[in-house]
């Protein structure tokens, strides 16, 4: 197998920051955390300069969004009140992180085709207007600008079957990666990287076959 794309993303800076993302809510047993684990050593031994963030979305909870959140996160800066600044706090943290970061690792497992409820609860809350992203007229219009530019992501997943990918025969049940890629891409995340664990509910020979498939991608990154 071909691992050259890997190899395509260049580090620009001599240090990078790392936001890494774990979105199961299994622990030990986590396939997907196994992945962001690896992944992390191997960054770490090749670029030992760069700084890691880690934020968890599933073994936390993430507040969902309300109406009050809604209101306040919408509503122009210079007209928020007290109580509309602390609806937003965390939503302002989460953002600020994000900006902070250069890198993003993202590992989820796939939950009934799409992604566990802790990670949607996380992208709600960074889903925000002039922000994230906005509109390019100011209006509207459909017309979507991603504001958070120059990133790098990667998307780590497990799921329990197969045949996702592009062209596969279970690609339009795939609710996951193909999600994240849109929804980041909205904000801005143009380059990404997709490696998946698959055949997890098979076990044996196929899902040992997949495991040491995607652990050569990872390390293979540079």
């Amino acid at each position: 197998m071909n691992f050259a794309f890997l190899n395509n993303f260049q580090i620009k800076k001599q240090m990078n920051k790392v936001l890494v993302i774990n979105a199961s809510v299994r622990n030990e047993k986590s396939h997907s955390r196994n992945l962001t684990q690896l992944f992390t050593e191997n960054w770490h031994k090749k670029h030992p300069k760069d700084l890691f963030t880690f934020r968890e979305t599933g073994l936390t909870i993430i507040p969902p969004i309300n109406e009050n959140w809604i209101a306040s996160a919408f509503m122009k800066p210079t007209n928020r009140t007290k109580q509309n600044q602390e609806e937003i706090k965390f939503s302002n943290e989460l953002v600020r992180e994000l900006k902070e970061n250069d890198i993003y690792v993202i590992g989820t497992p796939m939950y009934n085709w799409s992604i566990p409820s802790g990670l949607k609860a996380y992208i709600d809350q960074i889903m925000r207007f002039n922000e994230t992203w906005k509109f390019r007229s100011g209006k509207p219009d459909g017309d979507y600008v991603g504001l958070l530019k120059n990133k790098k992501m990667f998307i780590l997943s497990s799921r329990g079957d197969t045949g996702y990918g592009e062209g596969e025969k279970n690609e339009a049940m795939n609710f996951q990666t193909t999600y994240l890629k849109f929804v980041f891409g909205i904000m801005g995340i143009q380059d990404i990287t997709i490696l998946s664990l698959d055949n997890e509910e098979f076990g044996g020979e196929l899902f040992e076959k997949s495991k040491q498939i995607i652990y050569q991608q990872i390390n293979s990154i540079s």
